[in-house]
Formats: C-alpha cells, structure tokens, sequence
C-alpha cells in the first residue's frame, strides 16, 4: 500500500472521536457514563420540520440530483430569515449558498482562498476546523490568543504588521464556541476596519446566534458598516433546531467569496438532500420557529444555572455564559485540562472536554455541554462532589 500524503501528518486525531474512542474504553469497563463532551442536542427536531420533512421526501421530483449551490427556494428563505432577522438583504441568487452543515463550509472556504505559505488568523481556543484545514491546505495559522481579561476577543491590534498583511482570511466566532463569550457589534465593526485596511476575507461562524440568555440578543457581522466588501457569514440550522444530523446550513455574504467557495463545493459535493432543504425552510419560515428557539433557550437556561451552581459548590470558578451551550471552567491549582478531564471520567464517569483541544490558550480550562436531560446533569454534578476534591 502506497504511504498516506505527508499532509495528514499534521493533523491531531479529530477532538469529538477521541472523546468517544475514551468513553468507549471506560463504558467497557462497566461504568454509566454521563457525557458532557459533545455539543449534540438531546432533544428532537421540532415536529414542524419533520411533518416537513415527510412531505417532502414523498415527492420524487426530490430524489434526483439537488441543485450545486441549493435550491432558490432554500436560498431564499435563508435570506428572509436574516433580513427578518438580523436587517440586511442579500441576493438568494449570487450573496447564499446552501452547505452541507456549516462545518463542511467552513472547511471548504479555505481551500477556496489559501496557497501555500498564505495566513490565516485563527481564535485560539476555537474550533478545530479553522486551524486543521488551513493546515491541510498548506497555510500557517496565526493564533488569536482568546483570554478571559480581554472577554475572550481577539486583540487585532497586536497582530504583527506583517502577519496581517499576509494574511487571507480572519475566523470569528461568536457567541463562541468553546468559551460560551459574546461579541457587540461594536467589536464587529473593528474587525471590519482591520479586515478592509489590511484585504482580509472575514469568516463569521455564527451558529450559535439564536442561543443566548439574559435579555442578550447576538448581532451578525453584517451589523458593522462596510462589511459586504468583506465578509461571509456561515448559519447552522444544528443547535437551534435540534438538526445536526441533518447536515444542513447555508452561507450569506461578499458574492465574489460566495462564488469563490462555490468552485469548490460544486467540485467536491452535489448538495445537500432537496427534500432536507425543504424541511430547513419550514424551519426557517414557520411561526411556530421563534416559540420553539424560545423554549429551547429556556431549557439549557436551567441546565446552565444549575451547573454553575452545582460547579461553584465543588469549589470550581464556573461563570453563566450569555451565548451557546457551553459552559467554559477554570481546572483546580495543581490540574492540567487534560488531568483534569481524565480524573472526571475514570473517578466520576463523567466525560468534560479538555480546553487544551481547543488550542494552546484553552489550556486550564474544561468545556461542559449542557446537552443531556437536567437529572443527568444533575447526577453527574453529584459525583463530580462526592469523587472530585477540588
């Protein structure tokens, strides 16, 4: 067999599969498990989509090849979701694109854009994709340091002078994932200002924009002045309507970026399942759609106060987040993230993520997802008291 390209050296194993390849070692052994690793909701896809989704897999006409960049439809209703939603119109036919999950967009944006020995400014913690395909493509990522004094935004002004003007595009992420922070449009608007002056492509990942608390609204990129001429914006209809499996988000923003990232994905992809858009626009349009976010919001709201709650009682400096479902907590003196997350799992059973998978900068932290039924939760902070001495 011929040697794997030289590429894949340097790519760590994927986070979330080396989570489940360790759960799977610990459940061998006998023990219940409680995972608060995954960002996976553990509640069902609303029933309006899945009525919408019956309807739509019955008709043939959805069997056959999707069209590349989505069907106008689709792409329509993602543009009336963000008008109606966070304000600017953008054209269905040249401004959106239909992906199959954000993350696969994400992905494929940077081979649409990075040469080797191109840069790419990557928060740092953040999530893996950002830095493991600018890699593969052969760019050197640049970290952003994400530290709790500055609010877990990047410092754009200490990026080196000559960094930024090597450097293609700039990954944001907020409502962040892992640290559960939030950004203004204020912070929006600065970015675009050192986007435009130094010609870099702005990537906003904004799936978890429809999960916040505390009366927190999250903006777009596309609130700052002067962000169409250099911006791409990635939603996911994963977190807020319960749909990751069904792989479907889209991308709105610079047409030229939009078509740049479409020369790859119609080289790579055939689209996404028509009668899996079909029900994406149920989801996008239906009344029933702000109700149901509303609830869910809800939801993890509890999960969230109970964990911090329950966090603080063990001695752990756990802050409410006002984004995402995430909650992003300082190891006790004397833990590395990874020590940290090992003795959860072998002396509580319980699986948290090590900051450290997130970068060099989330070193000292875990992330706990608040994905599970609240008398798990629960029970898992229970033995995280009786088995952990913090």
């Amino acid at each position: 067999m011929p040697q794997p390209a030289t590429r894949l050296a340097s790519v760590p194993p994927y986070l979330f599969a080396e989570i489940d390849r360790k759960k799977r070692e610990v459940i061998a052994r006998g023990v219940d498990v409680i995972s608060l690793g995954i960002g996976d909701p553990d509640q069902p896809t609303p029933r309006f989509v899945i009525d919408a989704m019956h309807r739509a897999i019955e008709n043939p006409a959805n069997h056959q090849y999707p069209d590349y960049e989505g069907s106008l439809a689709f792409r329509q209703a993602a543009c009336q979701f963000y008008a109606r939603r966070f304000g600017p119109r953008f054209d269905p036919a040249t401004e959106a694109l239909a992906l199959i999950g954000s993350k696969e967009g994400l992905a494929h944006i940077i081979w649409a854009y990075v040469d080797p020995g191109d840069v790419v400014l990557v928060p740092d913690p953040g999530y893996p994709v950002y830095r493991t395909h600018t890699r593969l493509a052969g760019g050197t990522p640049h970290l952003l340091p994400l530290r709790a004094e500055n609010g877990f935004l990047p410092d754009l002004d200490a990026v080196p002078e000559e960094v930024a003007r090597k450097a293609k595009l700039l990954f944001l992420n907020y409502p962040n994932n892992p640290t559960g922070a939030v950004a203004t449009a204020d912070f929006y608007q600065k970015a675009v200002n050192f986007a435009r002056k130094y010609d870099i492509l702005i990537v906003s990942d904004n799936a978890y924009s429809e999960m916040t608390y505390d009366g927190y609204v999250a903006p777009s990129i596309f609130a700052a002045e002067g962000a169409r001429e250099v911006a791409v914006e990635f939603w996911s209809l994963s977190k807020p309507f319960n749909m990751t499996g069904w792989r479907i988000g889209f991308v709105v923003g610079n047409a030229a970026a939009i078509s740049a990232l479409g020369v790859i994905k119609t080289n790579t992809d055939s689209g996404q399942f028509t009668a899996v858009q079909e029900a994406a626009i149920a989801a996008l349009t239906s009344p029933e759609a702000e109700a149901f976010i509303a609830e869910m919001n809800e939801t993890y709201r509890r999960r969230r106060d109970m964990a911090v709650a329950g966090l603080r009682a063990i001695g752990l400096d756990a802050s409410p987040m006002k984004g995402s479902f995430y909650l992003w907590v300082p190891v006790p003196a004397g833990h590395t993230s990874a020590s940290f997350a090992t003795l959860l799992l072998e002396q509580a059973g319980v699986v948290v993520t090590p900051g450290s998978a997130y970068g060099e900068h989330g070193e000292g932290y875990i992330r706990i997802s608040l994905c599970v039924p609240e008398e798990r939760l629960q029970e898992a902070l229970e033995r995280m008291r009786r088995f952990v001495a913090v």
